[in-house]
């Protein structure tokens, strides 16, 4: 059967191919193109709408701006802006200033903590009394005595111009050099286990006197007074009465520090040996040689406690000259009051401050009167505790501060700028009215 010719109608699979695939991507870009317009519909809505909104927001604009062309500079108006930007300055560094120190905010409480030990610091310099001479002795009203303290206290001696004597060193007039090597010649020359007398004053548990001092120490146990070292030879080869004599003229600076028990008591610097006899406080001065002293002091310090910031206390530089011939009674009537700082550290230092009232007399023997001449501090314990908390001041009250400065300052410099500005444009008018 011979083949079927071609039909007219029919196309190639090729060109049927070509023309799917040329209508497919017209639909694609038209579509592309219909997406792309939506597009910019859409931008240009919301374009409108934010153009709309900020339209609307700036009518709440509480700071509306003029045009520069409409802005006039006048000198009144500059100097109004130097000194009102001079003085936000300075109270800005004034504000800075308040807001890095601390505040301390001040507390009462009664006080508890008696069975605890006080710390007293001291430091005085006498002129004309020297250390050889002076004693310090502690006591208070529970019955505890401490007699010629020396355990943490130090002696410092002074010539008569006020300066001071190093250890070690000895004054060269008539020939005492000399003296003092053949006294320490001597002294090395004794056998170290030798028990020589006390002179009646010995006890089962000190029954030997080796020094001047252990005798002395002797006799203020006995209750004695020892009157003269003449005849002691103890004394007499260490060159005491002869030390005495040289040091009269000097002065002593006493400092360091006494623990006491927390409870009213004293404490006092007075010349000569004490001790205690038939419950009655004794100063042994008549080996000293003279009966008249001169109690001359400055308190360079005189703390209870330890120190902690912005600490007064009322008698640091304190002083009392006299030059009146007759010895006197320097006393001082003080409160310590407990006091507990809290720094802002969380360190916690347990302190006293105290107040204190002076009183002065002197001793004119010639009329019969009598007493002890020295420096005595009389103190009594507050039952009050004051409790100091350090605190830092807090930042937002620095903004809001800073910020009322800045904004005060600027609306109150703007009024007084206008007001000066329409005054002088008023008084123009006027000069220009009167001129025409």
């Amino acid at each position: 059967m011979p083949p079927r010719p071609p039909s007219r109608t029919s196309r190639p699979s090729c060109a049927v191919g070509a023309d799917a695939l040329a209508g497919s991507g017209s639909r694609r870009f038209d579509r592309d193109a219909r997406t792309a317009s939506d597009s910019i519909n859409l931008a240009t809505s919301l374009g409108a709408m934010s153009n709309s909104f900020f339209s609307r927001l700036r009518r709440f604009d509480a700071y509306p701006k003029t045009l520069e062309d409409f802005r006039e500079k006048t000198f009144s108006g500059a100097a109004v802006s130097i000194v009102a930007a001079v003085l936000m300055l300075a109270l800005f560094a004034s504000e800075i200033n308040y807001f890095l120190t601390t505040e301390v905010q001040p507390e009462l409480f009664v006080d508890t903590s008696r069975n605890e030990k006080m710390r007293i610091n001291v430091d005085v310099m006498f002129h004309h009394l020297p250390c050889g001479y002076l004693s310090i002795d502690v006591m208070d009203i529970s019955g505890e005595q401490q007699l010629d303290v020396d355990h943490n206290l130090f002696k410092q001696r002074l010539d008569r111009f006020g300066n001071p004597i190093h250890e070690g060193e000895e004054k060269t007039d008539l020939g005492e050099t000399k003296a003092v090597a053949v006294i320490q010649s001597l002294n090395s020359t004794l056998d170290p286990a030798r028990c020589e007398s006390c002179y009646g004053a010995e006890t089962p548990e000190s029954p030997c006197c080796n020094t001047c001092e252990e005798v002395r120490e002797a006799y203020r146990r006995r209750g004695w007074a020892m009157n003269s070292a003449d005849g002691v030879i103890q004394c007499e080869r260490e060159g005491w009465t002869q030390k005495m004599k040289e040091q009269s003229e000097e002065g002593c600076i006493v400092y360091g520090y006494l623990l006491v028990n927390k409870v009213a008591g004293n404490f006092h610097f007075a010349p000569g040996k004490s001790f205690q006899q038939h419950n009655i406080h004794i100063h042994d001065m008549q080996h000293l040689g003279r009966s008249l002293f001169n109690m001359s002091h400055v308190i360079r310090r005189l703390s209870f406690g330890h120190e902690y910031p912005g600490l007064v206390n009322p008698l640091d530089g304190h002083a009392e000259i006299s030059d009146k011939p007759a010895s006197a009674m320097y006393q001082y009537f003080v409160k310590v009051v407990p006091t507990r700082y809290k720094k802002a550290s969380g360190q916690t230092i347990s302190t006293n401050q105290y107040s204190v009232t002076t009183h002065t007399r002197f001793i004119n023997t010639a009329f019969g009167e009598q007493g002890l001449p020295g420096v005595f501090v009389m103190f009594d314990m507050s039952p009050i505790l004051v409790s100091l908390t350090e605190s830092r001041r807090s930042f937002m009250h620095f903004l809001t501060s800073v910020c009322a400065i800045v904004g005060g300052i600027f609306t109150v410099a703007g009024m007084i700028d206008s007001i000066i500005h329409h005054s002088l444009r008023t008084w123009r008018k006027n000069q220009l009215g009167k001129q025409g």
